[in-house]
């Protein structure tokens, strides 16, 4: 057994609050979520899972993290260009690719982290 496979059977055989790595992951996918809806709690979640990043070292679950940043630099400067360009009428369109990219990023992360698996 590879120590890749005993990091990963043992990260898939703990319950949740045994596991830090992978709760933490899911409070920031579930907040980068409801930031899609509320504004706030989005850059709740990118900063979570950028001070939780080191935590999830050496787990299957650091994948997510680095998901979790980039989706929210990412989605933070593309939302803020949209903004610039409402003025244009394009930025409308900018504003809804970029929340329908964040979404599905944040819904994929959350089903791979549920079923164990690296994004």
């Amino acid at each position: 057994m590879t120590n890749t496979d005993q990091v990963k059977s043992n990260s898939t055989q703990q319950p949740l609050m045994e596991n830090p790595p992978k709760l933490h992951a899911m409070i920031a996918y579930a907040a980068l979520g409801g930031g899609l809806f509320l504004g706030l709690p989005w850059f709740v979640g990118g900063i979570w899972a950028i001070l939780k990043k080191p935590d999830g070292e050496g787990s299957i679950y650091l994948s997510h993290y680095s998901n979790a940043i980039k989706t929210f630099w990412w989605g933070l400067g593309l939302s803020l260009l949209g903004l610039i360009f409402t003025f244009f009428l394009i930025g409308y369109i900018l504003l809804l690719g970029v929340w329908l990219w964040s979404l599905y990023r944040v819904l994929n992360g959350f089903a791979k982290i549920l079923a164990d698996k690296p994004y």
